[in-house]
């Protein structure tokens, strides 16, 4: 992908989220992984998605080929700690996204944790 990145950090996608798809480099903190993750979803990532996914709440598989989701932005409310030197991090989000039609917003806290050095997406609330 060219281009403006899909997280709206307002940098390209090959030195934003595009870097860590592709192994280049991990998430230094909690939101940057968020952010990834919200790319993965829009460019159809499922491997990249389960690979940043909590071992003890990841599924067992994942499949956006048929998933008819439309991911329109997101906007990042807030982080409690997730930075370089933390165990452990939290980022509130909106996600939109237009499915069948309508449009929808999903907000969600999710929580972070460091596993062997690298953050992984442990789980979310939404609301």
């Amino acid at each position: 992908m060219t281009g403006p990145c899909p997280c709206g950090s307002g940098r390209r996608y090959a030195v934003c989220c595009g870097a860590l798809h592709g192994g280049v480099r991990a998430a230094r903190t909690a939101e940057a992984l968020m952010r990834s993750r919200y790319s993965a979803y829009v460019l159809g990532l499922d491997a990249y998605l389960l690979e940043s996914w909590h071992p003890d709440t990841r599924p067992q598989a994942l499949d956006l080929s048929r998933e008819q989701t439309r991911w329109l932005g997101l906007q990042i409310h807030g982080t409690v700690a997730g930075g370089p030197d933390d165990a452990t991090g939290q980022v509130r989000f909106t996600a939109r996204y237009r499915l069948e039609g309508h449009d929808y917003r999903l907000d969600e806290l999710s929580t972070f944790a460091r596993v062997n050095g690298r953050w992984v997406y442990v789980d979310g609330e939404t609301g």
